[in-house]
């Protein structure tokens, strides 16, 4: 385990970026972590400022989605609809590398496929942290449980801390 990250059993070895330690050589100062919808407006919610020297990524799905979990949320009644506004807007203004490549894609075909399940949305968040990431950050127990054998995963508390 390197810091807060934690390998994915049978992973290749940590990318050098997620290398650290006194002298190290390959020592990067920037670490990419893909986020979710859910950890997303988590991060909007309570105002977490990523450190950075962090870079965040997700699929270019992220934003739909955080949208269609903002509205059905007002809907529920758990959020007033300024609240979910003032958090949209905040969530367009948060530094995100958006991917949506065709092997981005293609790649969450094979996650989706190989693992049987019914969608490749999940699948997108693992894919993109397969290839242009250090670890994914999920607050969401249901696909840290998907993620937990495929890729690399990090605690919130890794996005404010250097």
């Amino acid at each position: 385990m390197i810091g807060r990250v934690r390998p994915a059993p049978g992973s290749v070895r940590p990318r050098p970026s997620m290398v650290v330690g006194i002298g190290n050589a390959y020592c990067s100062s920037m670490t990419r972590y893909v986020i979710d919808a859910p950890t997303l407006l988590h991060i909007v919610a309570h105002r977490i400022r990523p450190s950075p020297t962090h870079q965040l990524v997700a699929p270019s799905l992220i934003r739909s989605q955080a949208l269609s979990l903002l509205f059905e949320g007002v809907r529920a009644g758990d959020l007033s609809e300024d609240v979910a506004l003032q958090h949209h807007e905040r969530l367009t203004e948060l530094k995100l590398r958006l991917l949506g490549d065709r092997v981005s894609r293609r790649t969450a075909w094979k996650i989706a496929s190989e693992h049987g399940w019914n969608t490749t949305y999940d699948a997108e968040y693992l894919a993109v942290t397969r290839l242009q990431a250090d670890a994914l950050v999920t607050l969401d127990p249901a696909m840290a449980a998907k993620a937990r054998d495929i890729v690399n995963l990090a605690d919130i508390d890794a996005l404010s801390s250097d």
